[in-house]
């Protein structure tokens, strides 16, 4: 995930600083599931009101445990963290950022994040197609994901999966 938003946000413009910033401070986007119960963390279904509530507050969590260092990599992540799940409409949490009040990384690290948790098997859902991930992802242009970052993301796709085969044998173990 850390290079595919690294290698998304450098097809849009931004720095080799920045993007290896990103590529770094990316894999810290849920460093606050620490605070979250295995019970509801590893629960091998669908999370029942009462514990979504509770997982929610993972990206709050990870922003309090990033918070306050002079590091720009540090502050780079704690961004990232309360962000990566707001969505392009309003829609999402924690503070219900729309459209661009949601910082960039917080726009790019998301769909990155949201399209490997697809293709990847988790304790609660099987493995998408990539298929089937890029459709719901055109499908949520405009509402959960910023719409002028989807069609970049679609275009390194084939170079992202490229990076996902070379890697699969180290990733598996």
């Amino acid at each position: 995930m850390s290079l595919s938003s690294e290698r998304l946000a450098k097809e849009m413009g931004l720095t080799d600083k920045e993007c290896e910033r990103i590529r770094y401070a990316s894999p810290m986007h849920d460093i606050g599931k620490i605070g979250i119960p295995d019970p509801i963390l590893l629960k091998p279904g669908k999370l029942n009101h009462d514990e979504w509530e509770i997982m929610k507050t993972h990206a709050e969590i990870g922003a309090q445990i990033l918070s306050g260092s002079n590091s720009p990599l540090l502050q780079l992540a704690e961004r990232i963290a309360i962000t990566h799940h707001e969505k392009w409409d309003g829609s999402g949490y924690p503070r219900g950022l729309k459209g661009e009040d949601i910082p960039l990384v917080g726009r790019i690290v998301p769909l990155c994040d949201v399209f490997d948790a697809l293709i990847s098997e988790r304790p609660y859902k099987k493995k998408w197609s990539v298929e089937e991930a890029t459709n719901l992802i055109n499908k949520e242009s405009g509402s959960h994901f910023d719409p002028d970052i989807v069609p970049i993301f679609m275009k390194i796709l084939p170079d992202l999966l490229e990076i996902q085969e070379k890697y699969k044998e180290y990733n598996s173990k």
